[in-house]
């Protein structure tokens, strides 16, 4: 008996000495580590890494740019599966402990010991917010110490809930998502609160290695850490047995989806970024900004619309250039990645039935398309790989004969293109030329081809890129806003943005501005008669030049108003010629057009100044909002996410007809914006206006009457040998450009009037759908009066026929003399004081 009672009085002396020795080890770490430790109360008010968004002016996502793909959710929005979930996988004792789990610190403590080295941790979720917060993720023991002692104190300052939030808004989840929010996005296109139990088992549990269990690169391991955590949520009572049978049947649905544009506005989006980086350097990526632009969510979905399309019409009018790839062959496939497995064998061990549940679902994922000849898994994933371009969607053919041809889609969708989505296929032979027209299908592709499609009321049409490229600037003339921008095709296929990087020849789209300057100062007015004649000028570089008009003839004297409607080439460079280039230049400055780009020679009549399409959008709009020079910009303002604090606000100029001379600024809205200066008589820009309207009625500009609207002016402009092709046209309320040629300035073979304009009348049809007409307001200085339209001379009240002209009350013609001569008939009128008698 003495010596039982001795050897446990000797065990308990044992017992108490470890635990002594423990506590004062405790006790001796915390001493020694926490003068080194961070405070865990920054946590509270911890600014988390957000990416940059941008958004439409309604607040529409238009681009996200970041590497940490993150949307921060409060615990009160995390679903309470979702809770469970990750309760299950990562600490299910986490409600009830003090920080730190005693028995996951015990079976680290003897992996340690048997294995030298730290295999599973025992970390609690508290530990992993203080390591993923507050410390490295090198793996040492003083590491693992210091992750103790943080999250002891953390337990003490903030609660169960608000370590959980931040738990679940840092952890990383794969494919750049960081956060639950992020991953139910990035995984299944969803917000967390629609996430089925299956999904949302899966984002649960990647924690524990985001390579290793991801669904998009190993389906059947992910299925086996879903179900054990399935398998976990039933035996903690989170889920009857029914719930759980039901979700491990489910099969694996994620799928890679980058950050979901509300808006396809991509364009934008890269100019937003760059102006960003520009204004806050690296961390524009990371600390939260919102960019609200000036774009609006239902012009700019017109604008793609309209370009995307007329550029693929353009192309079926050239012809078939053929398959965009030929027999695709199982070469092509990459093998899969290959993944970390670590501790999959314990969870398997768990329960036997994961595995097999996992297997079936597995095979119910898979694509199955039966009645194909070839590798189709491999072409599946090819077409996975190939990216839409704009409203082109890549296909395979996998039969071609007859009168029509079955292709292959994305997702294992098979579909038939009947006769009329093919028979436009005649070979492309050269800008001008085709081939004839194909007799049959297989004439156009054969199976394991790789083609592209496009679908219009249900029914497939074949397509492929087309070979010129384009772009649409619409902006708001009275605040030089940029509404909708579309620099290209399809900005996957070139992100180079030909709206404002494109610097081209502007053509006949320029004239009117020639036009303006003559109006200005009263030296010419609408009815002013110049001579449509054959010229041959000095270029200055001892060679002659003999400008041509683009119907290779000759009208003679002609008024400026129709001489502007018909794009008269002769008439315009008289009118530069008689306005001197210096004074011209000049006036040109104030519509945005920097001198040093103005060619100083006679060309500058035709247009041959390279331009982009945006500076030549923001000098109509000095013409549509009657001469006020507003400026593009495109950043409406800049907020914070944290706090939603307004950082910036823009307030450009404004145009203001009703404003008083020398008025400085005009309040709209509440908001004051300074009054942008006047660079042109209202007289003079409401004059050109009213000429504008002769070239949609009765000149170039013919297609736009389709729209049936008063209210709209414009000028087409094509390049010398067609190499650029452009319309420009408005009402006061917007303004749009459209611009159509190659990337590498070969002709297009079509004119303005061919290739731009039906563009812009498919935009602005949609834009101005039920809007009432948008006209100006007639200045107090603009009068009629009758002329003759022979010579262009007033005529008395008791002179019978003419036609009535706009004028400048200050700049009235000459009366035309009640007799006139022959000889000064056939010369087409007489020199007098005013202008409008001369002929150039």
């Amino acid at each position: 008996m003495t010596f039982l009672r001795t050897l446990l009085l000797s065990l308990i002396g044992i017992i108490v000495s470890l635990i002594g020795a423990a506590t004062l080890a405790v006790i001796g770490a915390a001493i020694y580590f926490s003068p080194g430790l961070s405070d865990v109360r920054q946590l509270q008010d911890f600014e988390l890494h957000t990416p940059l968004r941008i958004f439409t002016r309604d607040g529409k996502l238009i681009g996200e740019f970041g590497e940490e793909r993150r949307m921060a959710v409060d615990y009160a929005e995390i679903p309470q599966d979702m809770v469970n979930a990750l309760i299950a996988a990562e600490d299910a004792n986490f409600f009830n402990h003090a920080g730190v789990d005693p028995r996951g610190l015990a079976r680290a403590a003897l992996e340690l010991a048997s294995s030298g080295s730290i295999q599973s941790g025992g970390s609690t979720i508290t530990m992993q917010v203080a390591r993923n917060y507050m410390l490295t993720l090198d793996q040492t023991f003083t590491r693992k110490i210091r992750e103790i002692l943080l999250a002891l104190q953390m337990e003490q300052v903030l609660s169960k809930q608000e370590i959980f939030e931040l738990y679940v808004n840092k952890i990383f989840l794969g494919n750049r998502a960081y956060g639950i929010a992020a991953a139910a996005e990035t995984y299944y296109d969803k917000p967390l609160s629609e996430l089925t139990l299956a999904e949302t088992a899966m984002i649960a549990g990647l924690p524990k290695a985001p390579s290793a269990f991801n669904p998009l690169a190993n389906s059947e391991r992910s299925l086996i850490r879903r179900n054990w955590i399935l398998f976990r949520m039933r035996e903690l009572g989170y889920i009857d047995d029914g719930a759980y049978q039901s979700a491990v049947q489910e099969p694996v649905t994620a799928r890679r989806h980058v950050a979901q544009a509300e808006v396809e506005a991509a364009y934008m989006a890269e100019m937003a970024r760059q102006y960003a980086v520009e204004r806050f350097g690296d961390t524009a990526y990371t600390g939260g900004y919102r960019i609200y632009t000036t774009i609006d969510s239902e012009l700019q979905p017109a604008a793609r619309r309209a370009l995307s399309q007329g550029l693929m019409d353009y192309d079926h009018r050239h012809g078939w250039r053929g398959p965009e790839q030929r027999e695709i062959a199982a070469s092509l496939v990459e093998a899969q990645e290959q993944t970390n497995t670590r501790g999959l064998e314990e969870e398997l061990s768990e329960s036997p039935e994961i595995r097999q549940t996992a297997r079936q679902a597995a095979e119910r994922s898979q694509t199955e398309v039966e009645g194909i000849d070839g590798d189709v898994s491999n072409w599946l994933q090819v077409l996975e790989r190939t990216p839409n371009f704009g409203l082109l969607r890549p296909a395979i053919v996998v039969e071609s004969s007859g009168r029509e041809m079955q292709v292959l889609l994305r997702g294992g969708e098979l579909r038939t293109i009947a006769w009329d989505g093919l028979s436009w296929a005649r070979p492309y032979q050269s800008p001008r030329s085709r081939g004839a027209e194909p007799s049959s299908a297989d004439q156009i592709a054969v199976a394991g081809d790789l083609v592209r499609v496009t679908e219009n009321d249900g029914a497939l049409r074949l397509s492929q890129r087309p070979d010129a490229e384009g772009s649409l600037v619409a902006q708001d003339p009275r605040t030089g806003a940029i509404l909708a921008l579309q620099g290209g095709f399809d900005f996957n296929a070139s992100k180079f943005n030909r709206a404002v990087q494109a610097l081209r020849q502007s053509g006949s789209i320029f004239k009117p501005f020639i036009y303006l300057a003559a109006l200005q100062d009263g030296e010419m007015n609408a009815a002013s008669v110049v001579n449509d004649a054959p010229v041959v000028l000095d270029d200055g570089s001892n060679t002659l030049w003999r400008p041509v008009n683009s119907s290779r003839d000759f009208q003679g004297p002609m008024r400026l108003r129709p001489a502007l409607a018909r794009s008269r080439n002769l008439v315009t460079i008289r009118v530069l010629q008689a306005m001197g280039l210096d004074h011209t230049i000049q006036f040109l400055e104030g519509f945005g057009f920097s001198p040093e780009r103005l060619p100083r020679g006679l060309s500058l009549a035709l247009g041959s100044a390279s331009l982009t399409p945006l500076e030549m959008t923001n000098a109509y709009s000095v013409i549509a909002n009657g001469g006020f020079q507003v400026s593009p910009w495109y950043i409406e303002r800049i907020t914070r996410a944290e706090d939603n604090q307004v950082i910036d606000e823009a307030t450009p100029p404004v145009a203001c007809p009703s404003c008083a001379e020398g008025q400085e600024s005009v309040v709209i809205d509440g908001r004051e914006y300074p009054v942008a200066p006047r660079v042109a008589d209202a007289a003079a820009t409401y004059i050109l206006r009213d000429m504008l309207r002769d070239v949609i009625t009765s000149g170039t500009g013919r297609g736009a009457l389709s729209l049936n609207r008063e209210d709209i002016v414009g000028k087409t402009g094509t390049t010398n040998d067609q190499r650029d092709a452009w319309f420009a046209g408005f009402n006061s309320d917007l303004v749009t450009t459209v611009w159509v040629g190659k990337d590498s300035n070969e002709t297009i073979a079509e004119y303005g009037a061919n290739a731009a304009l039906p563009i812009w009348t498919a935009f602005m049809g949609e834009a101005l759908e039920g809007t009432p007409p948008a006209l100006p307001e007639r200045p107090d200085t603009v009068v009629t009066a009758r002329v003759d339209p022979d010579t262009g001379r007033r005529l008395y009240d008791d002179q019978s026929g003419g036609m009535t002209e706009l004028f400048h009350r200050d700049h009235l013609p000459d009366y035309q003399p009640r007799r006139i001569s022959r000889e000064l008939e056939e010369a087409g009128g007489s020199q007098g004081s005013g202008a409008a008698e001369s002929i150039f």
